[in-house]
């Protein structure tokens, strides 16, 4: 039985615009699927996989176009060409001073970039017996307020059979589904630019409350923050360990330590989130090494029904500190790999 791509229309908008399009990929032999929305930031609005005889809706998001569109959460967005926050928006790159539009004013600071909401086009798309897989791109043009640097960012989500999954632990004997997403921004300018991405989920047991639930994190530096949210220095190192998440509360960015190597040599970090009432566990990877995912967040909403684990390839304030920012001259590249699966 192959993997299928459909589509299906999400609205109506309260507008007068036509409905978005929302993607479906699905293998319909578990009834594990992903939906995509390009024409809003190329968002991954649904996860469902299955453990056992069980589905599990494992996304917290925007259930109605119009919940979509006033989401102020990020929920499962893309955030480029910076994650996190910039100091009053306010950022000096090869001796020019600019500013971005300053779209958390609570805190006087721009935040999550702005491919959020933005049109993606459908590039490819494809479906084997083994794997779904569809490819977004944003071409920015360097019209934004305080961001002057053309690029070219491409996205592929892949719905795929977890034994072809080929980063991370990897089992060799599930036959269930994973999700693998990868990104590569071109600099399409023609002088330097900064960039760092990052992607926003909110992970759920299917509604469970997180207090129910422990994470287990990779060895790490906490980084402290300031009361406006910016880094103000860093915590001792910690080792590995796994934590209840009853009461606990985190709006906390780590830099991580790999947990593992591939055989080809590529180092990854994974998260694992574990609901021991349902006995099954969601692990959230990240490709790590240079230029990669080598810092992670993870945020507990007050409404204690899901937890961001948001793989980043920056600090906060990243086009200030430049830690863990990439420059790419012209015609240059980045790339780099998260998935998610059940175990």
């Amino acid at each position: 039985m192959s993997f299928t791509i459909t589509t299906q229309p999400f609205g109506p908008l309260p507008s007068d615009r036509k409905p978005l399009t929302e993607y479906i990929l699905q293998y319909p032999g578990t009834g594990e699927f992903i939906s995509v929305i390009p024409e809003f930031g190329g968002v991954l609005r649904r996860l469902v996989l299955r453990r056992g005889d069980h589905l599990y809706a494992l996304l917290k998001s925007p259930e109605s176009p119009q919940a979509l569109i006033a989401d102020e959460s990020y929920a499962g967005s893309l955030l480029f060409p910076f994650p996190s926050r910039i100091r009053h928006g306010i950022y000096a790159f090869e001796g020019e001073k600019y500013a971005l539009r300053m779209n958390e004013a609570s805190r006087d600071n721009a935040i999550h970039g702005f491919v959020h909401g933005q049109t993606f086009t459908v590039v490819n798309q494809e479906t084997t017996p083994n794997h779904a897989s569809l490819t977004l791109q944003y071409d920015y043009a360097g019209d934004t307020v305080g961001y002057p640097f053309p690029f070219a960012l491409t996205v592929t989500y892949e719905l795929t059979r977890a034994d072809w999954l080929t980063l991370g632990s990897n089992p060799s004997d599930d036959r269930l589904c994973a999700l693998r997403i990868s990104y590569s921004v071109l600099n399409t300018g023609t002088s330097r630019c900064p960039v760092a991405f990052g992607w926003h989920p909110y992970f759920t047991f299917s509604g469970e409350s997180i207090d129910e639930l422990t994470i287990s994190l990779p060895n790490r530096q906490a980084i402290t923050l300031d009361d406006a949210m910016m880094p103000s220095g860093r915590q001792p190192a910690e080792t590995a360990e796994t934590m209840s998440l009853k009461e606990r509360q985190f709006d906390v960015p780590f830099l991580i330590e790999p947990t593992g190597q591939t055989s080809d040599g590529i180092s990854y970090a994974e998260t694992v989130l574990e609901s021991p009432k349902a006995g099954v566990k969601l692990v959230v990877g990240q490709e790590t090494g240079e230029g990669k995912l080598n810092y992670l967040v993870c945020f507990t909403p007050p409404r204690r029904d899901s937890i961001a684990i948001e793989p980043l390839t920056a600090n906060v304030d990243s086009l200030n500190n430049g830690e863990g920012l990439t420059v790419l001259n012209p015609g240059e590249a980045t790339s780099g790999s998260m998935w998610v699966r059940l175990q």
